[in-house]
C-alpha cells in the first residue's frame, strides 16, 4: 500500500558511475588544459627531462641526424605540439613553431608506452595509434633512437615517472 508523499514501489535511483569511470572523463577534460601551461615552461621540462633520459645518445652525438631538420611531435588530446632539431651545442632544442620535415602524431596514452616500453613501438605505428608524417624516413630514425636507449641507464626517479605514467594512463586514457 501506497502512503501519501511516497514513491511507488518498486522504484530505482539511477546508478552512479563507477569511480574509475569518473576519474576516466575527470581526465579526458582536465587533459587539453595541458596546452594552456606556457611554452617557456614545457620547454624547460622537456628540456630537462630530455636531457636526463637521452644522455647517453646526445654524448655519443647519436641525434647528428636531425641537424638542419625539425621534427614536430604532437599530442592530440592534450594539444601539445613542440618542434625538435639537434643544435650546433649538442642537445635537442625544442621550438614552439617551425617548418617540420616529419612529424609523430598521437595521444599521450601512445606516447608513455612508447616512451616506457609497455607497448611494442612498431605495434603502435602499424595500427596507426602513432602516426609519422612527412620525412617517413627521419620519423623511423628517431623512432629507433628511442627505441635503443637503454632504461636501465635511466635515472631511477625518471623510469619511476614513465612507468607510472604509462600505468596511470592506460587506466585512465
Amino acid at each position: 500500500m501506497n502512503q501519501p508523499g511516497r514513491l511507488p514501489l518498486p522504484f530505482s535511483l539511477p546508478v552512479p558511475p563507477l569511480p574509475l569511470e569518473l576519474l576516466r572523463g575527470l581526465s579526458r577534460k582536465l587533459l587539453p588544459g595541458a596546452a594552456l601551461v606556457p611554452f617557456n615552461l614545457q620547454r624547460a621540462v622537456l628540456s630537462r627531462l630530455m636531457a636526463q633520459a637521452l644522455k647517453e645518445p646526445l654524448a655519443d652525438g647519436d641525434f647528428e641526424f636531425l641537424k638542419g631538420k625539425w621534427l614536430q611531435v604532437e599530442i592530440l588530446d592534450a594539444g601539445l605540439c613542440w618542434y625538435f632539431t639537434y643544435g650546433a651545442e649538442g642537445r635537442l632544442v625544442i621550438a614552439a613553431e617551425q617548418q617540420a620535415d616529419a612529424a609523430i602524431r598521437g595521444n599521450l596514452k601512445e606516447f608513455l608506452q612508447l616512451t616506457a616500453r609497455t607497448e611494442d613501438p612498431d605495434t603502435l605505428f602499424f595500427q596507426r595509434r602513432l602516426q609519422i608524417e612527412g620525412d617517413t624516413e627521419l620519423g623511423l630514425e628517431v623512432k629507433n633512437l628511442l627505441d635503443g636507449v637503454d632504461q636501465d641507464g635511466l635515472p631511477p626517479l625518471l623510469r619511476l615517472l614513465m612507468l607510472q605514467g604509462a600505468a596511470i594512463a592506460a587506466a585512465l586514457l
